[in-house]
């Protein structure tokens, strides 16, 4: 976890610090009595600048399983849910793939370069933003344009032939508000199956590297009209090309690649009437991916008569538009409340490349709408206390309807540095488009999965604010989850509603100043105990313990020194506990240099010490790699 990183948390005694995924409007974070952690861009950037994910992995109570590095499919875990059942959105649109088998969002596909913070709400958030939103809701807010015109370019290159460059340009000028961002990424990268497993790499001595390519961008211009009235626009573009391997079979280790594309562009208008008593929010988004699998398998051999290549296309969109009011109630705090209409459509084809070439077939065409209203109330009780209450009904034409609530209550002690804060509610996540059309494995009767969960948590600043400690503990129930499973009248499987699965633990954070102007530390641990109630045993790539430590020197004002220190427990790779991964505890180095007010020069070092770990059963991960590039701001 990064010095920002570590900044950033500090900051949630101050009134300054602001979030709006909490409840869905601004606020300061000290208010809210929801589990809510901040990431800013630079912690991003300094974390791995051509990775998402690698900055996610500071949050308590979030995990991370990635297939062979970047590039590679990632999947994020809040609390020790499914993927699927985390909610993505970037700038409050939602982005999970209509056309993924559970329907989360692939976190290869997006180009870091735009991010201004991410904001990881944990807990069951379903009232606020409906379905997928049970383990939590994970929001990247993209860069927005304030004060004078910014110029900022960063660039590094190191191991592996990797060379990231973004730039990004941002202000104002009068009423307008804009910025723009780009970035692109070049890896040739490792093996994603067998690298660095000396078993495999025995049985398999050429593995070949399995590259990346990425390019990205966003822009975002709002337009202050006067009279209260605002205007914003904004887009976020991201293609990525990278290598895969098989990982199965007597040939694992194939050149299959996956193109992927993210695209979004929403308008937004907020109108103020009565004096601001009420605000009114249109929002019109569309979200549209397209994902392409070029995949190729071999039989006897390797010869090309004996190679079966095919590609599987996936076009996902989603189509979207919300009004949200926010009424000011004086002393009885303050009603948020609104509608949602959303259509998502997924669309797949296969096509036969080798070895005989064929036509692209057209496999899944489905459509899903639903229509969404909800309200949440937030209130103070004194000048201590703030409760809201909230609830939603998410109606799935033709699938299903279903009803959730959230409670929240933060408690502030300012005499002792003290915040205590509690969250109850309720989760829900319709099925998929794939669960219930595919024609082999689809279910016309699936139901939505469902969930209750709660968390009481402390936020504790002693010794001046020196030492700021937060400790959170949880528990989630899930019921009517959607499995895969087969039978005598089904043996190529199906999705039904059968397991039921529940979570519990405790996340811990803490920023000491060690030595004021020195040295600090930020550490963040997680417990989790997360079980599957059919079979009694332990869910598949979920850690029980997992901690993180950053030691921030800073030997003067120009230079930082930062060792980051990330232990992980064992866990197994599929369900049944099958698969051990081992435990490991890697070490990372980051540090900087400010030449002066505009210029400054960094080196990274990741597995400085030379672990051999896996996250994933038999997939690669990094050696020691070293990079280094400038970062330049006017």
């Amino acid at each position: 976890m990064s010095a920002h990183q570590a900044q950033a948390q500090s900051s949630t005694q101050q009134l300054s610090e602001v979030v709006v995924t909490a409840s869905r409007t601004a606020e300061p974070l000290n208010a809210t009595g929801s589990a809510i952690n901040v990431i800013s861009g630079e912690t991003v950037a300094t974390s791995n600048p051509g990775s998402l994910v690698d900055a996610l992995r500071s949050v308590p109570g979030l995990d991370i399983s990635e297939n062979g590095g970047p590039g590679g499919t990632a999947s994020v875990r809040l609390r020790g849910a499914n993927p699927g059942q985390t909610l993505v959105m970037i700038d409050g649109i939602r982005v999970n793939d209509p056309t993924a088998a559970s329907g989360d969002f692939e976190f290869a596909m997006f180009a870091p370069s735009s991010i201004d913070r991410i904001e990881v709400l944990r807990g069951p958030q379903s009232a606020l933003y409906g379905s997928d939103a049970m383990g939590g809701v994970v929001n990247i807010i993209t860069k927005k344009g304030s004060g004078p015109a910014q110029f900022n370019v960063r660039t590094e290159a190191g191991s592996y032939g990797t060379v990231v460059t973004q730039g990004s340009v941002t202000g104002t000028n009068g009423p307008w508000s804009y910025a723009f961002t780009g970035g692109g990424q070049h890896s040739n990268g490792f093996s994603r199956y067998g690298y660095r497993i000396p078993s495999i790499e025995a049985k398999f001595p050429n593995l070949e590297s399995d590259g990346l390519d990425r390019i990205g961008g966003s822009a975002r211009i709002g337009y202050d009209a006067g009279e209260g009235i605002r205007l914003e626009a904004g887009t976020v573009q991201s293609f990525t090309r990278a290598a895969y391997d098989a990982a199965t079979g007597a040939f694992p280790d194939t050149p299959s690649s996956a193109d992927r594309l993210l695209q979004t562009i929403y308008g937004r208008a907020s109108i103020d009437s009565f004096g601001g008593v009420l605000t009114h929010n249109v929002t019109v988004s569309n979200t549209h991916t397209e994902r392409s699998f070029y995949d190729v398998s071999y039989r006897t051999n390797m010869l090309p008569q004996n190679t079966t290549a095919k590609i599987s296309d996936y076009w996902g969109n989603s189509l979207g538009a919300e009004y949200q009011a926010n009424l000011k109630l004086g002393s009885f705090g303050t009603l948020i409340y609104g509608a949602k209409t959303q259509s998502e459509t997924a669309q797949t084809f296969s096509t036969n490349v080798l070895p005989i070439a064929g036509l692209m077939t057209p496999l899944l065409a489905k459509q899903q709408d639903t229509n969404s209203a909800f309200a949440l109330w937030s209130v103070p009780v004194g000048e201590r206390l703030n409760v809201t209450l909230g609830g939603r009904v998410d109606d799935v034409v033709n699938v299903a309807r279903f009803e959730t609530w959230r409670a929240t209550a933060a408690y502030n002690i300012s005499e002792t540095g003290t915040k205590l804060r509690a969250s109850a509610g309720t989760g829900a996540k319709a099925p998929t488009l794939f669960q219930l059309y595919d024609s082999t494995y689809g279910n016309l009767n699936l139901t939505p999965e469902t969930s209750f969960g709660y968390d009481a948590g402390i936020n504790q600043s002693l010794f001046n604010g020196r030492l700021v400690l937060s400790v959170t503990g949880f528990a989630n129930d899930f019921n009517n989850l959607i499995n895969f499973v087969s039978n005598a009248s089904r043996p190529l499987g199906y999705y039904t509603n059968v397991a039921r699965a529940e979570t519990s633990g405790l996340e811990v954070g803490a920023n000491i100043d060690v030595l004021p102007g020195l040295v600090k530390i930020n550490a963040a641990y997680t417990y989790l105990h997360a079980v599957d109630l059919t079979t009694g045993l332990t869910l598949a790539r979920r850690p029980q313990n997992l901690a993180r430590v950053a030691v921030t020197i800073t030997p003067n004002d120009r230079w930082l020194i930062e060792p980051r220190i990330t232990t992980v427990s064992k866990r197994y790779s599929s369900a049944n506990e099958v698969g051990v991964v081992d435990a490991y505890t890697r070490v990372d180095l980051y540090s900087e240099y400010k030449l002066d007010a505009n210029w400054k020069v960094f080196a990274r070092g990741e597995n400085i010490l030379n672990e051999r770990y896996q996250e994933v059963l038999n997939f690669g991960t990094t050696g020691p790699a070293l990079y280094a590039g400038f970062n330049a701001t006017w």
